[in-house]
């Protein structure tokens, strides 16, 4: 009988030759069902045998379904320093002029390698095992997300070979592929919730997520570019990061070493093009003195090290002819141009069409009919026009002309005053405007009323079922089969998403209103301090503009709102449906009284509580959050890596800076 401790250490020995193979060198050696039967055996016996488990062990790499409360802050060994940067291959020749002059006229060689867009890592491996897994952060602290770092399949959590010091540090980017990427975002827009905007905003937000489990499911990868430590085997960057390629890291087989200003013109060149067919995203290249000494003797900057310079790339752009231009109407009224184009590829995605943003960007860009016109992405996902050819103009097209009247109900349009911006006034005849506040009311992060989308809106509206947003509570089955597509179980879903939806909280009625200028936080604030819906309505503009973040414009549209008969119709309504009116007692009313309106600026990081936790506490106890230091400001609450110039300003105007526990033992000795 096979011993389960010999067996299970192969397993585990083969799961990771496989993974290496598939994830790092793209050469899998057997088939995704053998790799199962592998992985399920494996299973079975660390299920069988639990006082065999290791926290490494392959079948840990899908992570945990349990979430944690947040991550453990944890200092770099050695600070995460940023690059200098430059867009020019000629400041790229100076520094290394200016380098070869530091050292005395020393032959330098340098590296040139591809500069990832993702989210930076710092890994620590003590005795060939995976043992922390830090964010970049600040610099000088960063999140622990080790749990989420073991579930990518590109990282080892043991290394192969042998060489590798016992205790050591190596760098790098996680990075979520476009393919990842794009499967991603199609899941987030089919669920309603907002889409990432590049795969840099995708992987950080993926590595922070608190359920190791769903950061499995997400796809991440990962590419090393830097070994620290004592005791390295080699004397040179290349040749570490070759001897961590040996270890079983994926290094970018793009690093080179270049020893001339024309051999390192012409590796910007070739990446340029070679980098448009990667399966990631890049944004530049960085270039690195190659010996370690020489790296040393050079040193560092207050904010970047000397001996490494970052070159971007010009935000890539593609040239396609307008097909003509349409005019969107939002649901707060306002009108966007948007370019309708023949199908280009930019960034890995196929672009059809391009925001012109308002009237006054189109007045300067100087579109026609037809013209050959500039798309960029600039390293976002979000296309947008930025130019256009005029030698290729047909001769004799007409400008394109923004239109006076509303493009969906004829209404004139109307110029919001000190703004770019045309809004359509007809709010309550307008159908875009109808539709795209009941696809707001109902989205994830408003009512969340589940199987309801924008589609589904519009069919409810030209159906005559929905046409307010208090319509919602009046839906019935039979309503609802009368749909094309609605079937008794998709009927079913929206019914249980309306009954859902009576207990969600104040904050986020408010915010489900579509009341003009009121975004999320400014919601929140302004349920924490009205109370109840009947006293929001109530408050004067005065009063509103007392809340904090509340200005004028936005306390004047709060009034304006409550002023109109029929959105006041839609609240009564929605009251006798038993939609949530008012903050429950414990969230309503403060705590207690003890910072008695004395306002606070928080700064740095904490050890004992969150930020958002301390903002709570504040609010709770009578206090007010402000955004920066000012005469007014009555205390700094400072934790670790305080921005110098915020302490200086306060030490300037003579505000008490205190500590965690100075700030809970006021609290304290208060109540």
């Amino acid at each position: 009988m096979t011993d389960p401790v010999q067996r299970i250490a192969q397993l585990r020995r083969e799961l990771n030759d496989h993974n290496h193979r598939y994830y790092v060198l793209n050469e899998p050696s057997i088939s995704d069902r053998e790799f199962d039967t592998l992985m399920h055996e494996l299973e079975a016996l660390e299920k069988a045998h639990p006082e065999l488990d290791d926290p490494l062990s392959p079948t840990h790499r899908v992570g945990s379904d349990l979430g944690r409360g947040g991550f453990t802050q944890v200092a770099h060994i050695h600070p995460m320093l940023s690059l200098a940067n430059t867009y020019s291959p000629d400041e790229v020749d100076q520094w290394l002029e200016r380098t070869r002059t530091a050292l005395m006229g020393e032959d330098v060689t340098i590296v040139g390698e591809l500069k990832f867009d993702g989210t930076g890592i710092s890994l620590i491996y003590e005795h060939g095992r995976l043992a922390r897994a830090v964010t970049r952060g600040d610099g000088t602290r960063g999140d622990d997300v080790t749990a989420n770092v073991k579930t990518i399949r590109s990282i080892p959590l043991e290394l192969r070979g042998t060489g590798w010091p016992e205790l050591f540090e190596i760098r790098g980017e996680i990075v979520m592929p476009w393919a990842e990427f794009e499967r991603l975002n199609a899941e987030r827009a089919f669920n309603e919730e907002p889409l990432f905007a590049n795969p840099r905003n995708a992987a950080a937000g993926t590595l922070k997520t608190l359920s190791p489990a769903e950061v499995a499911r997400r796809g991440l990868d990962a590419c090393f570019y830097y070994l620290l430590g004592d005791n390295l085997p080699c004397a040179t960057h290349y040749d570490n990061m070759q001897a961590a390629r040996s270890w079983g890291f994926k290094v970018s087989s793009a690093m080179t070493r270049l020893h001339s200003v024309e051999e390192a013109d012409a590796f910007i060149r070739r990446m340029d093009t070679e980098r448009r067919s990667l399966p990631v995203a890049t944004d530049g290249l960085v270039f690195k003195v190659d010996s370690l000494r020489q790296q040393l003797n050079l040193g560092f900057t207050a904010k970047s090290p000397r001996w490494a310079i970052a070159y971007k790339f010009a935000a890539e752009r593609a040239r396609t002819r307008l097909r003509f231009v349409s005019f969107d109407v939002g649901r707060m009224g306002t009108v966007t141009p948007v370019a309708n184009l023949e199908p280009v590829l930019l960034s890995g995605t196929v672009v059809r069409r391009a925001s012109l943003h308002n009237e006054d960007i189109m007045r300067q860009l100087d579109v026609h009919e037809s013209d050959m016109l500039y798309v960029e992405k600039g390293g976002e996902i979000i296309p947008k026009i930025v130019d256009v050819d005029t030698s290729a103009r047909v001769e004799g097209a007409a400008p394109v002309r923004f239109v006076s009247h509303c493009p969906a109900c004829g209404a004139p349009l109307v110029r919001v005053e000190g703004e770019a911006a045309w809004v359509c006034p007809d709010k309550w005849g307008c159908e875009p405007q109808i539709v795209g506040r009941i696809e707001h009311f109902v989205g994830r992060r408003m009512m969340n009323i589940d199987g309801i989308g924008g589609e589904t809106a519009a069919q409810l509206y030209a159906a005559g079922l929905v046409r307010g947003i208090a319509d919602l509570y009046d839906l019935t089955e039979a309503d609802l089969l009368r749909l094309d597509g609605f079937g008794p179980r998709s009927a079913q879903r929206v019914l249980d998403g309306v009954r859902a939806s009576l207990s969600v909280p104040f904050e986020r009625v408010v915010y489900a209103l579509s009341i003009p200028n009121v975004g999320e936080t400014t919601a929140r604030k302004i349920a924490r301090t009205a109370g109840s819906l009947d006293r929001l309505m109530a408050m004067s503009e005065a009063e509103l503009t007392a809340i904090e973040d509340v200005g004028p414009r936005i306390a004047a549209g709060i009034v304006e709102y409550f002023a109109v008969p029929a959105n006041r119709e839609a609240v009564e309504r929605l009251r006798a449906a038993g939609v949530c009116m008012e903050m429950p007692p414990s969230d309503s009313a403060a705590a207690s009284d003890v910072l008695g309106g004395r306002s606070f600026v928080i700064s740095g990081v904490f050890e004992l509580h969150s930020r958002d936790e301390y903002k709570a506490m504040i609010e709770s106890h009578g206090g007010r959050n402000v955004g920066s230091i000012s005469k007014k400001t009555d205390f700094v609450l400072a934790g670790s890596n305080m921005g110098p110039a915020k302490l200086e300003k306060a030490q300037k105007l003579g505000i008490p800076v205190i500590g965690e526990s100075e700030f809970l033992s006021m609290l304290q000795e208060g109540q």
